[in-house]
């Protein structure tokens, strides 16, 4: 078969006009790898401040260190940070369907999973340094695994690893509660933990801790949820994640309240009035717990410079020129998730040091 005769002006023709591919955008891999960085920076830092902060901390002091207190330390922050994402992703989810109009494309993937496996190994590595009583085990026979069900910090450790163990079951789950009871376990199980009875009036104690803990968990893990989800929504619908964002700064005022006002009573428990500024320079819990409320006072100046972004995106102005950038707000909330990190980890590492020595004569 003969073939047709070409058309003439038919390859100019093609040629000038534009293939529908090359009307797509090109992804870049600048932005992944930038959050990839960041991410790794954030683990980096993280783990250092738990593994080189009990020698910076106990330097000049005239403490001893208990044994294994970077790696408890290191531990303690991948349980909290566990914790809180769990706390996170259930009460951002709350918030989320609060929201009008949310996008077709749904929630991001969930990470409680995964933070319930790690949270899991954290706990199960304190769980070994229990049952070789508070020492760092050399080797599987150092461990008395079935001396745990005697002691009250070895029955208290079971509970955390089995909480865990649930919640990583239950993490698909749509039943709040089957979610929340897991939790709730791990925080009443951490907050008795904290405070043995030899403490005076321990209850007041982990009383406080609980309050402290909870607040602290949905706050952190809340910020991380919303940060998450407005920034997956982003190209559907950016107004849906500035309104749940808006959502949980409502409830973040709360939290901070209690988180503050909780840690300021308990920081007079350990350490008195009198001896407060003293022990904040002499001993290593005061000089971590300095070091905590300097990074809370960055955190509170980005949660505000955020806000600030968010009621010029959800209350606009009249006479401006141009709406604000629903997005703008996120900028600062996802420097605040950054300190937060950091602020996890010292928090962490707050618990394996020494506590204060005048803190066994407190009247209350």
């Amino acid at each position: 078969m003969d073939s047709l005769p070409p058309i003439p002006g038919a390859d100019d023709t093609a040629a000038a006009r534009p293939s529908p591919l090359s009307a797509v955008p090109r992804p870049t891999w600048r932005a992944p790898l930038a959050r990839t960085v960041t991410v790794l920076l954030l683990l980096l830092c993280a783990g250092l401040i738990p593994l080189l902060g009990p020698s910076l901390a106990l330097s000049g002091t005239g403490e001893d260190p208990a044994p294994g207190t970077a790696g408890i330390g290191l531990l303690r922050t991948v349980l909290f940070a566990a914790l809180a994402i769990q706390c996170g992703e259930l009460f951002g989810g709350l918030l989320a369907r609060r929201v009008p109009e949310v996008p077709d494309v749904g929630p991001p993937p969930p990470w409680s999973g995964y933070a319930a496996f790690a949270g899991t190994v954290a706990a199960l590595g304190l769980a070994s340094i229990v049952a070789t009583g508070n020492l760092v085990p050399g080797q599987l026979s150092d461990m008395d695994v079935g001396g745990l069900y005697q002691t009250r910090d070895g029955a208290l450790a079971l509970v955390e690893v089995n909480a865990f163990l649930v919640a990583g079951l239950s993490s698909r789950s749509r039943r709040t509660a089957l979610r929340a009871l897991p939790l709730v376990a791990i925080v009443v199980a951490e907050a008795l933990r904290a405070h043995p009875v030899t403490e005076l009036r321990p209850l007041v104690g982990a009383g406080l801790t609980l309050v402290h803990l909870t607040s602290a968990s949905l706050w952190v893990g809340g910020l991380v949820y919303a940060v998450r989800v407005g920034w997956w929504w982003r190209a559907a619908d950016p107004r849906a994640g500035t309104v749940l964002l808006a959502l949980y700064a409502r409830v973040a005022v709360v939290l901070l309240a209690a988180v503050t006002a909780t840690g300021l009573v308990s920081t007079v428990r350990r350490m008195p009035p009198d001896t407060l500024f003293e022990q904040l320079r002499t001993t290593a819990y005061g000089r971590v717990l300095l070091a905590k409320a300097l990074l809370m006072v960055v955190v509170v100046v980005l949660a505000l410079v955020a806000r600030g972004r968010l009621l010029r995106a959800t209350r606009p102005r009249r006479r401006r020129a141009r709406p604000a950038d629903p997005l703008a707000a996120f900028a600062p909330a996802r420097v605040e998730v950054v300190v937060l990190g950091l602020v996890v980890a010292v928090s962490a590492l707050l618990t394996a040091l020494p506590v204060p020595i005048r803190w066994g004569a407190l009247w209350w």
